[in-house]
């Protein structure tokens, strides 16, 4: 009888070709050049899942709190600015506060939900990719989005979440929760310092040198009882739209 001479070997081969591969590709996945990819809970470590919607560092000793409608031309020129100047000032958060106003609706509300869903289906990053990109598109004044266009980050989530009411709900509670604060005009900005208690409310568009005095006027006297500066609010200027 011949023996089976080579079938062995050939196997053998095989199987510490197969296990070399697979330790190689290991090595090359835990190279420290090569980022890992990012968990959910990983993402969602430096802020609690929204809503409500948050930019800036979670630990942040002031909080800016922006009211603002997607159809607002003041409120779509002053975004990218804010924005700017939150990446520039580690101090501070941004927090989103859906005020979709009555002249601006429908459609307002439409791109508040596509936003809302935008956040809820990738997160904070994504909720604020979503709003930089609806202002960058719409027509604003009530106008909408062109025909032809639509968020192109749309996913099988999002979806599912338009067709819910849960966008929706999210964003008539926010819109009454700033109504009932008497704020009615967008954009508007509460700064609070989470160290001394107080607020402030600018009802204006406030960038620079004027936002940081606004900072150090609720970090100053921090012996003083906590509560909003109501003498120091900002009053309405004409580069706001309101309620109708």
């Amino acid at each position: 009888m011949r023996k089976r001479s080579g079938r062995m070997p050939w196997l053998l081969w095989v199987v510490t070709g197969i296990l070399v591969a697979g330790l190689l590709g290991w090595l090359l996945y835990r190279t420290p050049g090569a980022p890992a990819p990012r968990t959910g809970p990983e993402v969602a470590q430096a802020h609690p899942a929204g809503p409500l919607w948050r930019r800036g560092p979670a630990d942040a000793r002031f909080t800016l709190t922006l009211y603002a409608d997607l159809e607002c031309p003041f409120c779509k020129a002053y975004y990218p600015t804010l924005m700017a100047w939150i990446d520039a000032h580690p101090e501070a958060s941004l927090r989103w506060h859906h005020l979709p106003l009555a002249m601006q609706d429908p459609e307002a509300s439409r791109l508040a939900r596509v936003a809302e869903c935008a956040g809820e289906a990738q997160g904070h990053e994504a909720f604020f990719d979503a709003i930089a990109w609806l202002y960058q598109n719409t027509r604003g004044d009530g106008q909408g989005l062109p025909t032809d266009q639509a968020w192109p980050g749309l996913t099988t989530a999002m979806w599912t979440c338009l067709d819910s009411d849960r966008p929706a709900a999210i964003v008539r509670a926010q819109a009454d929760e700033a109504l009932r604060s008497s704020i009615n005009a967008t954009p508007t900005v509460r700064l609070e310092d989470s160290l001394t208690g107080r607020s402030l409310l600018l009802h204006e568009p406030v960038e620079g040198d004027t936002l940081l005095s606004a900072l150090d006027l609720v970090a100053s006297d921090a012996s003083r009882a906590p509560g909003p500066t109501h003498a120091a609010d900002a009053a309405l200027s004409g580069d706001t739209c309101t309620s109708q």
